[in-house]
């Protein structure tokens, strides 16, 4: 009897401890105050945390191209600026990338087999001639 209480409240306090743990697991604690221009370029896209589901604080999480995140504060001038840069950018691209479909698309079935291989070419040069920025 005593050997099987004894196995529950191990069992028990693992449980809480593993869920104690995962509440907390990717929420902002705190904020940075400002990122340089030269780091800000670098953004390539952000999410926001909201303060429910555990999280204290809201934030706007920015994610570089290598993959470092960016807690700030979503109130912040500069901080609403970036995000307005980052989907004025996404949405640039987007259109960029749905025109080269359709032309690949049109082409396919208007344009002979060599004209439409020539098509492609061009287009994934012009797209090492471009890479994305971010």
């Amino acid at each position: 009897m005593r050997f099987n209480t004894l196995f529950f409240l191990l069992i028990l306090s693992c449980l809480c401890f593993t869920l104690a743990q995962v509440s907390y697991e990717d929420c902002c604690l705190k904020y940075v105050k400002n990122l340089a221009s030269n780091v800000q370029k670098h953004a390539v896209s952000y999410r926001r945390q909201k303060t429910d589901g555990g999280c204290n604080i809201p934030a706007v999480i920015f994610i570089m191209r290598r993959g470092r995140k960016f807690c700030t504060d979503p109130n912040e001038k500069w901080v609403k600026e970036l995000v307005l840069k980052i989907d004025e950018k996404n949405k640039n691209e987007k259109k960029v990338n749905i025109g080269n479909i359709l032309l690949l698309e049109i082409c396919k079935e208007v344009c002979r087999k060599e004209t439409f291989l020539k098509v492609q070419i061009f287009l994934s040069l012009q797209h090492l001639k471009h890479p994305k920025r971010g």
